[in-house]
């Protein structure tokens, strides 16, 4: 295997930590253990030392069942036989990419995606054709283009839904047809759904898993019910064949998840709604105040997301999007990612879900900077 460079993980290793007004994090504004629990209203002393009493042993290799449970009713038609956790989103489709292609495999991905869903089948040497979105078409999948491409060869279609960094959301009624083209050539396909659950309308979006035999779908605890530090992701699918073959690669990469991190994380979900609650709070208000901001910046410009935590905005400097995101931090320590790090110049992926005010502060510093380049 030999890997490209993960671009927007390594522009994040660089520059996150020095950032003072990161506007680039895709995490809705993350909490901590102590505030989770206040947020659910337990008390800590009887969490903590029900915490500290535990055995610190390999715990459930295939996930915690109160765990596994509770990921299950964030599905339509799953069980917990139905999913497998995994060391964070990023564990979850490595694991699926590494189980399912094979060198000389056809894999369709659509981009402007996280990296890892060409990246890696690539480095596999497998066929991938990338078909990109278009701003134009609200970022949406042109299905006469995916007819073209996908065939009897093509093993699996990969994507992402709610988009990374468009935050477009792909209607049910498309998926369908995804999944109808994919079941005529019976490939599997793989949706990254780490966003999924934070629609600004507050509907509810069906996952790939519910709506196909072959579909597999990932997920985790970082963006949605913001614990990136449990380093906690899942895979959810009602393919019996392919929960064995992952569960078999599961074996020489992962064994098994943190004990701790699985009770706390089944603590969580058991009160989704209150986190949910408060991060469709955040991320309602907080688009709001972007939106604005684009349209008294003619400058910028951006398609609204739909869900999500992320946009991607185009600007019309005549600057490549890396030296115009490094000048950015040389100018106030506000971070955005560049837009290159998906494919797409001229433009950056902002995460419009951090704190109100470290989003506001960004944004002014971000408007300054646009005064003393243009």
């Amino acid at each position: 295997m030999k890997l490209k460079p993960f671009k927007v993980e390594q522009w994040m290793n660089e520059y996150e930590m020095d950032a003072i007004n990161n506007i680039a994090e895709t995490c809705v504004d993350s909490i901590s253990l102590k505030e989770l629990l206040q947020l659910t209203g337990t008390p800590e002393a009887d969490f903590f030392k029900e915490l500290s009493e535990k055995k610190l042993t390999y715990g459930y290799i295939t996930g915690n069942p109160d765990l596994k449970n509770a990921i299950s009713s964030l599905y339509k038609n799953l069980t917990s036989d139905d999913i497998l956790t995994t060391n964070g989103g990023i564990g979850a489709n490595n694991l699926i990419l590494q189980a399912i292609v094979d060198r000389g495999d056809k894999v369709v991905s659509i981009i402007p995606t996280y990296q890892q869903l060409y990246s890696i089948p690539e480095s596999i040497g497998a066929d991938v054709t990338v078909v990109y979105l278009e701003k134009e078409k609200n970022y949406l999948p042109d299905m006469e283009l995916l007819k073209r491409v996908v065939d009897d060869n093509t093993k699996l279609i990969a994507l992402n839904n709610p988009n990374n960094p468009t935050g477009a959301i792909i209607p049910e009624e498309l998926m369908k047809e995804i999944v109808e083209l994919a079941r005529k050539h019976d490939t599997y396909v793989l949706c990254d759904e780490v966003y999924r659950g934070l629609n600004q309308d507050g509907s509810y979006q069906s996952s790939i898993a519910d709506l196909y035999e072959k579909g597999v779908g990932t997920s985790s605890m970082s963006k949605v019910f913001s614990l990136a530090g449990l380093r906690l992701g899942w895979i959810a699918t009602k393919n019996i064949e392919l929960m064995k073959k992952l569960e078999s690669h599961r074996d020489y990469s992962i064994i098994s998840c943190g004990m701790l991190d699985e009770i706390i994380a089944a603590h969580a979900l058991g009160n989704k709604d209150k986190l949910l609650e408060r991060n469709l709070g955040i991320i309602k208000e907080n688009l709001e105040i972007l939106d604005n901001w684009i349209k008294e910046h003619p400058r910028f410009s951006f398609v609204k997301p739909k869900a999500g935590t992320t946009a991607l905005v185009y600007y019309d400097f005549d600057i490549n999007s890396y030296d115009f995101c490094i000048g950015l931090m040389e100018h106030s320590k506000t971070l955005v990612t560049p837009g290159d790090c998906f494919e797409y110049e001229k433009s950056f992926r902002i995460g419009y879900a951090a704190s109100r005010e470290v989003l506001i502060k960004g944004l002014e510093m971000l408007a300054d900077y646009s005064e003393k380049i243009k």
